[in-house]
Order: C-alpha cells, then sequence, then structure tokens
C-alpha cells in the first residue's frame, strides 16, 4: 500500500521528503531524444529523466521535454487505445516509448545491438548496459510522450515505428535504436482555478470521491490543510512513485496541490506520464484559494 495521509478538516500529519531528487528547470543535458534534458527526481526534486519542460517536469535526457525517471515505471503495461481521427482530424494520441542512443560515429555498434534485439535480447537491456542517454538508468524508458516534446527526428521515427518494432534514427546527438511500446488517446492536463475549486469542494460526494493529492511538506500540512486530500510529500516521492496507479485510478480525474501550484505542476505533469487521462492542478495552490476562495484557510 502507497503511504498517504488521509488529511480531515485541520489535522496536521507527518511525512518526511528527504530522498527525492528533482532536477531543476535550469540544469541541461545533452543526450536524448527530447527537446530538453531529463530529470531524476521531483521538487524541483527531481523527476524521471527523459524530458524537457515545455510544460512538463525536469528531465535529463535531451530527447524529450521532461523527466522519465520520476518514478516511470519501466515497463507499464495496458490496452493499445488509439484516438479516432476522422473527418480531416489531427489524430492526437500519446506513445510509450524506450530507446538507447550510440555515438553518431558509432554505426557499426548500433547495427550489432540491433541484430542482438532481433535475435531477441531485450531493448532496455541492452540500454542499460551501452546507452549514453541518462533514460539507460530506466531501461532508456522515455514514458508517455506527445508530439511536440520531441526533437524532431526522433519524434518523426517515434511516431511512424510501428508497434513493438525497433526502428534506427539519426539525431544530433548520436544513433537511436527505438520501440514504441503501447499508444494511447492524448491525455488531459490543465489548471483548475480556485474558486472552481472551491465550488467543487463545497460538494461532500466530490470530496469523498475525488482522487485529491497534497505534495506539500509536513510542517506545511501543519499550517494549513483541505480535507480529503492525500499527503504524499514530494520529497518522499521515493517512497510512493512506483505505487501511485495501485492507489489511484488512471481513468478517474485527478487534483493536485502544493503551495504555489509549482510543485503540484511537477506532479500532474508526471501522472501524465504514468498514464493518468485527466489530470487537474489547482492554480497558486492552497494560497490562492485561501485568498481568493476561503479566507478561513490560514495563509503562510
Amino acid at each position: 500500500m502507497l503511504r498517504a495521509t488521509q488529511v480531515s478538516s485541520f489535522p496536521s500529519p507527518t511525512f518526511f521528503l528527504p530522498n527525492l531528487r528533482l532536477p531543476l528547470l535550469s540544469q541541461s543535458l545533452t543526450l536524448s531524444p527530447f527537446r530538453t534534458l531529463c530529470h531524476s527526481s521531483l521538487p524541483l526534486l527531481h523527476l524521471p529523466r527523459l524530458f524537457t519542460p515545455i510544460s512538463s517536469p525536469p528531465s535529463p535526457c535531451p530527447l524529450l521535454s521532461w523527466n522519465p525517471s520520476m518514478g516511470t515505471n519501466p515497463r507499464p503495461s495496458g490496452k493499445v487505445w488509439f484516438s479516432g481521427a476522422g473527418n480531416g482530424e489531427v489524430e492526437k494520441k500519446e506513445i510509450l516509448v524506450q530507446h538507447l542512443l550510440v555515438g553518431g560515429d558509432n554505426l557499426q555498434l548500433l547495427v550489432e545491438l540491433q541484430k542482438r534485439i532481433s535475435g531477441g535480447e531485450d531493448l532496455s537491456d541492452l540500454a542499460t548496459e551501452y546507452s549514453l542517454c541518462p533514460s539507460k538508468e530506466i531501461g532508456g524508458m522515455l514514458g508517455w510522450v506527445r508530439r511536440g516534446q520531441m526533437i524532431p527526428e526522433f519524434e518523426e521515427a517515434a511516431f511512424s515505428a510501428p508497434l513493438n518494432k525497433v526502428v534506427r534514427c539519426k539525431s544530433k546527438h548520436g544513433w537511436h535504436l527505438l520501440q514504441v511500446l503501447s499508444e494511447r488517446e492524448e491525455s488531459l492536463l490543465q489548471d483548475i482555478g480556485p474558486e472552481e475549486f472551491h465550488s467543487k469542494m463545497q460538494d461532500p460526494k466530490f470530496v469523498e470521491e475525488a482522487q485529491l493529492i497534497d505534495v506539500r511538506e509536513p510542517e506545511e500540512i501543519d499550517q494549513a490543510s483541505l480535507p480529503g486530500f492525500k499527503v504524499l510529500p514530494l520529497r518522499q516521492f521515493g517512497t510512493w512513485g512506483s505505487l501511485i496507479t495501485n492507489e489511484f485510478d488512471p481513468q478517474k480525474d485527478i487534483y493536485v496541490l502544493c503551495h504555489h501550484g509549482v510543485r503540484s505542476m511537477q506532479v500532474a505533469k508526471w501522472l501524465q506520464t504514468q498514464g493518468f487521462k485527466r489530470v487537474f492542478n489547482v492554480a497558486g495552490g492552497i494560497h490562492a484559494y485561501a485568498v481568493k476562495a476561503d479566507p478561513s484557510i490560514p495563509t503562510y
């Protein structure tokens, strides 16, 4: 079971977040298919390592736009979903990708690795051993991505690749072998204003049934909290990240809260990579909620 604290109206549980590292947005890497780096932790801690924030959590892999390592399950399983793209509409989908990277002058090694995969070896095992991308730490897993989050060459190859077939492409970072493991409809990530969220919180059924996560520190919860939220401190990400889909339903709406809306947005973006279909970040955090919607909530 995921260790979380169910916060009642005013209680103040204690937690710990000492072990979570989120790469700072200012950090940058140089080896990945995402437009920006990949990070491997959260809070401005460290998140998964393969994306760059276009509006996503940090990640130290140069191919993506945020971070796949922040707890991305190396081999998520599930159905393959396609979004209908009829009547001239652009198909909107996300793909689950893993890859390995070798130097641009090392095509011979790439060919050898591709032959080994054809012979039955696993791309993720070879990525761990040979890849130059930071994602090697999690078997080359980049997580769920959509168009606009990766460098052009890698994106084109990934979105054109047949499911489960290993294909290769070259980018400014070197040669890649990539594999698309699954597809699904593009997920939703958006801010919800404090007033609108306050309105929802007035419905006891919403508070009872909604999936609510507060990623603040224990001492912050002591000062101000909202009912119904499970407290999952960002610094404690290492203890709950891998269990998130066991405790929450990816098919249901999920709301994330912090002090000012920054840490919660990092977690919200990461939740998308874990398969959550509709993720809402409480804009401005509990501070904006107290100032704009409910003056009874203390500010700090």
